[in-house]
């Protein structure tokens, strides 16, 4: 189904509680928690996903957005303990889980759109205006979301853990 063999489900499948717990958490506390129940779902399904798109994908371009995934994900999972870092800390750590939204997010739109329906898919062409405006309005989100995000980290009192 969907031309999807069974490593590619175990990726799918793997990573796709990802989407609910990111999405929980933004608008439950209005950004990533790691320190939360979803959180700790949202680290394990990313991390199921960003290890097995090495085996399953055959973008050239997929590896390294993988790798990048990773990198992000644990940067933003260590980067709230540093203390040394102040306030600092909660604004990287907002940007590189947000992040690793965006990146979950572009593939699982252009797989989505290149595979759905079944057979006729929304998108066959990589070039398509569909593929393009969906890509830009992900990147939209994204610059918008970090901006309503630090404006409420901003905003939050002094002296007190990020929300």
């Amino acid at each position: 189904m969907f031309g999807i063999t069974p490593l590619g489900w175990v990726h799918t499948l793997g990573s796709l509680p990802a989407i609910p717990a990111a999405a929980y958490m933004l608008f439950r506390y209005g950004r990533i928690v790691p320190r939360s129940a979803a959180g700790r779902i949202y680290l394990v399904s990313m991390v199921i996903g960003g290890l097995t798109v090495f085996l399953v994908a055959n973008a050239p371009e997929s590896p390294v957005v993988g790798a990048a995934t990773l990198l992000f994900l644990f940067a933003g999972y260590t980067v709230g303990r540093v203390r040394a870092l102040g306030r600092v800390r909660w604004y990287l750590e907002t940007f590189l889980l947000t992040f690793t939204v965006f990146l979950l997010m572009v593939p699982t739109v252009s797989e989505i759109l290149r595979r759905v329906p079944d057979g006729h898919p929304i998108v066959t062409d990589p070039s398509s205006p569909i593929l393009k405006g969906a890509l830009a309005s992900l990147a939209a989100m994204l610059i918008l979301g970090l901006a309503a995000q630090f404006i409420c980290l901003f905003r939050f009192k002094r002296g007190k853990s990020a929300p």
